[in-house]
């Protein structure tokens, strides 16, 4: 059964390469928050942004703000203060909200990839294929299947008893550091986890695959060099999105729990929940046309007032 607490212990000792280390990420994290809370306000502001496409960009920065907040400002206290202890409550809402988010950033990869192949492929038909109403259900849909995949990733790792050693070799709750605490057989929920990443990861990935196979072709019957660089840079940002994301996230769930090593999928996870969040804004918001306009604007504003 749970224990009182669990131990976390941590990535960083409290040597000088540690520590520099360890400031690196707290200077990457603020770079995150701060890039996305003003992404996520600079669409929710200016109603010329209030566009399909924008709000879904808006959506994976409230995600990727919500995902380093689960992880990174608990470790930073374990850290900071030498306390390592976790109690079972708080694993359980990073666990629920670590899979939860996961999920829900790869439906809405989808849903943009199904979006920029309505915008290339079928730009007449765009407002009604694309409308506000379809955006709409798009998003509430990734918030939906992912909170589902969290709830039934948490339920499960509830059930299981923990016994010896509770020390997660982490810096947070994941459930695969957690798997190695159970004195129980854990073998029905791998199988359960590894359907849950084929639901998450791979029915997204064939989407997104289905989506830009047109857009490519499309792209190819253009006839001016101006509208291949376009269509080309429009979607190249979205593709290093997702090959940075999901490579990553079918390595850490994907993989059976006895081919894993905990400095593997610590560094692994590191990437994926701190310097992606940080690189999203930078490599897909900021290269949108209209967000960067909009953001010159408020920018030009601001030096003039």
């Amino acid at each position: 059964t749970f224990s009182p607490t669990f131990i976390l212990l941590g990535i960083f000792d409290h040597s000088s390469t540690h520590t520099f280390l360890f400031m690196l990420i707290l200077a990457v994290f603020l770079v995150a928050l701060m890039g996305n809370s003003a992404m996520v306000l600079l669409i929710h502001v200016d109603a010329q942004l209030h566009t399909p496409m924008c709000v879904l960009l808006s959506q994976l920065s409230l995600m990727d703000l919500m995902l380093i907040c689960t992880t990174v400002p608990k470790m930073a206290f374990n850290y900071l203060s030498e306390r390592r202890t976790i109690s079972p409550a708080s694993c359980g809402t990073q666990i629920f909200f670590y899979v939860s988010l996961l999920g829900m950033e790869c439906f809405l990869l989808a849903a943009m990839a199904y979006d920029r192949y309505v915008a290339i492929c079928q730009p007449l038909r765009y407002p009604i294929l694309m409308s506000h109403k379809v955006c709409g259900l798009l998003v509430a849909a990734s918030w939906l299947l992912g909170s589902l995949d969290g709830l039934i990733v948490l339920v499960a790792t509830l059930l299981f008893s923990y016994c010896g050693s509770l020390e997660i070799r982490h810096c947070f709750c994941d459930v695969t550091a957690l798997l190695p605490l159970s004195c129980t057989d854990t073998s029905a929920f791998e199988r359960l986890l590894f359907i849950c990443c084929v639901v998450m990861l791979i029915f997204p990935v064939t989407v997104i695959t289905i989506s830009y196979s047109h857009v490519l072709r499309a792209v190819l019957h253009m006839g001016s060099a101006e509208g291949h660089h376009k269509a080309f840079a429009t979607c190249s940002s979205h593709l290093s999105v997702v090959g940075f994301y999901h490579r990553a996230a079918m390595f850490m769930y994907m993989r059976p729990a006895s081919s894993h090593t905990p400095d593997e999928d610590k560094m692994v996870s590191a990437f994926y929940t701190i310097l992606t969040p940080m690189l999203n804004p930078l490599i897909y918001s900021l290269r949108n046309r209209e967000v960067a306009r909009a953001l010159k604007k408020l920018l030009r504003k601001g030096t003039a007032a």
